[in-house]
């Protein structure tokens, strides 16, 4: 998602309260609070952890002109254990109609957006059952999507519907039926889309069949055989037209289709030339692209972008940069397009290693702001990348902690993008080895190859891999809102220097250039250090992410 958002929040401290006792959460720092919906939408209830998903089945009619979708949502699932509540969630003004397993009527109980339905019987621990979930209505306008989503209602330059759906924080329960959260993805999917015959449904994994109607509509059946995370499932809905080109990647031949408005397509043969560039710098850094199978879409998207599992969506209108601007001030912001950049890094951070708590969004963001400057180092070397990173710490607000609230839906700070990708360009220096540093990334999404993560799970994994204890540099820069400042003096031809603003235990080492060219390591802690030093003036690396104070 895009870098330019904040969050008006505070949070010192706060106290969970169970949500049999109490319907809201209090935060003592600006009395934020949180609702028993925060609870039910964020966290593992006893009504979803009884359960696994295994398919579904999204069939659905959208009527652009009414502005309604209507339809059902059949989920297949694995029994964990005995129990006989599900939860399912969707949000109003949507209505699910009913609910049907073996053709028999269930019992559904709702409590805002989280419907109970009763199974007949305990259901069989190992056992694969399915429900439909019939539903309709008017569903939420998107009002600045991607930010604050729902389904973009549009139209072309040419009158000619244009409609696409996203939903990333609000979740996919704004647009469709489903297990609405991100520890569990679903296994595959079938996404099956109704619409008038003029126009063309692009969703997510690859197309299977399109069927005519009498009625002069199209259904368009997609499926994706690679799990998927709700908010990563789209609709797009336009006059699009198709192009696109064989790439020769890391695991074979990959499938590159684009989908634009038929009035773009030339522009788009020449801007989306960026696509293989972005493919090849990424495998060479990340791995290979985990969807192979599923193939690689951008499709032409009526708000800015977001990065839908296979099916990134597009509206940078075909501008280098962050629509025509380069968000780091360096000047290599301007060599690419931003968009196809950030939003297609999301499959390796988001779509194939995907965070089990929007909480720990920073695994898909901080990764993802990053790869723009890996990209740049790729195409144009370590010196662009490093002053295209460094660049980005204009947009820092250190306001609240990067990671945010757990079990309540509620991710932490925007610094999540910038902030979060200088500490990893900081941490590459740490390991000073460029070829190691490529491995961790790489193996980062071979060892959590389609897998739900939490922050832990990733910490530890490079720290292990590093061989480098790096709890507090965690800490500091995801847990904390001050950034290290090292301050220094020279005193009789002595160094004398510390940290100041730091967690705990914090002592990062840090490059120093010398006036001959030369460097030097020193590692600063809470406590003042000397060291022989022969000059009067040193200059810390401009690429660890700390502030300097010369005393």
């Amino acid at each position: 998602m895009n870098t330019f958002y904040t969050i008006a929040l505070s949070i010192l401290s706060f106290s969970l309260l169970s949500a049999q006792e109490s319907d809201t959460t209090l935060f003592s720092a600006k009395e934020l609070q949180f609702t028993k919906q925060d609870t039910l939408r964020g966290s593992i209830t006893p009504e979803r952890e009884w359960w696994d998903l295994t398919y579904y089945h999204l069939d659905i009619a959208v009527d652009p002109d009414k502005r309604t979708i209507s339809g059902k949502n059949t989920i297949q699932y694995k029994v964990l254990k005995k129990h006989n509540v599900m939860q399912i969630d969707l949000q109003p003004p949507l209505q699910i109609k009913k609910v049907l397993q073996n053709d028999k009527r269930l019992k559904v109980t709702s409590d805002g957006n989280a419907h109970f339905i009763t199974l007949p019987t305990q259901q069989k621990e190992g056992s694969i059952n399915a429900i439909d979930v019939y539903y309709s209505g008017k569903p939420r306008e998107a009002v600045n999507a991607p930010w604050d989503g729902g389904i973009s209602w549009k139209k072309d330059q040419n009158g000619k519907h244009f409609v696409a759906s996203s939903c990333q924080g609000l979740g996919a329960s704004i647009w469709w039926p489903n297990k609405d959260h991100m520890y569990d993805e679903v296994d595959s999917l079938l996404i099956s889309v109704n619409v008038p015959k003029d126009l063309i449904n692009v969703s997510n994994g690859r197309l299977r069949k399109v069927e005519e109607h009498k009625d002069n509509t199209k259904t368009f059946h997609w499926f994706v055989c690679n799990p998927i995370n709700n908010y990563g499932v789209n609709i797009n809905i336009g006059d699009y037209v198709h192009f696109g080109e064989k790439y020769n990647g890391e695991k074979g031949v990959l499938d590159m289709d684009y989908y634009v408005l038929r009035d773009n397509l030339e522009k788009a043969k020449e801007h989306f030339k960026d696509a293989p560039k972005m493919m090849k710098a990424f495998e060479h850094w990340f791995g290979p692209y985990p969807f192979y199978e599923d193939s690689f879409k951008i499709v032409e998207a009526p708000y800015l972008g977001m990065e839908h599992q296979s099916s990134v969506t597009y509206g940078n209108k075909y501008l280098k940069g962050y629509l025509g601007r380069d968000l780091s001030g360096s000047g290599w912001g301007m060599k690419f397009d931003f968009l196809i950049i950030h939003e297609s890094g999301h499959e390796w951070f988001a779509n194939n290693i995907t965070n089990k708590d929007i909480a720990d969004m920073w695994v898909h963001e901080s990764f993802t702001a990053y790869s723009e400057s890996i990209f740049l180092d790729y195409h144009y070397g370590k010196k662009a990348a490093s002053e295209y990173v460094i660049g980005t710490r204009k947009s820092i607000q250190n306001d609240i902690p990067i990671i945010g609230v757990y079990d309540v839906n509620k991710e932490g700070s925007g610094d999540m993008y910038y902030k979060g990708s200088n500490m990893l360009h900081t941490l590459r220096q740490l390991i000073e080895d460029d070829e190691k540093w490529r491995q961790i990334l790489r193996g980062l999404n071979k060892t959590f190859y389609h897998q739900t993560v939490t922050t832990q799970q990733i910490e530890e994994f490079i720290s292990r891999e590093t061989n480098i204890d790096l709890t507090q540099f965690f800490d500091q820069y995801l847990r904390d809102t001050r950034i290290p400042t090292l301050e220094y003096a020279f005193e009789k031809g002595k160094l004398k220097y510390r940290y100041s603003n730091i967690v705990d235990k914090f002592d990062m080492p840090v490059r120093l250039f010398i006036d001959d060219g030369s460097s030097q390591w020193i590692q600063p802690n809470a406590q003042w250090q000397t060291k022989e030093f022969s000059g009067d003036k040193i200059t810390i690396d401009p690429n660890f992410y700390i502030n300097i104070k010369a005393l």
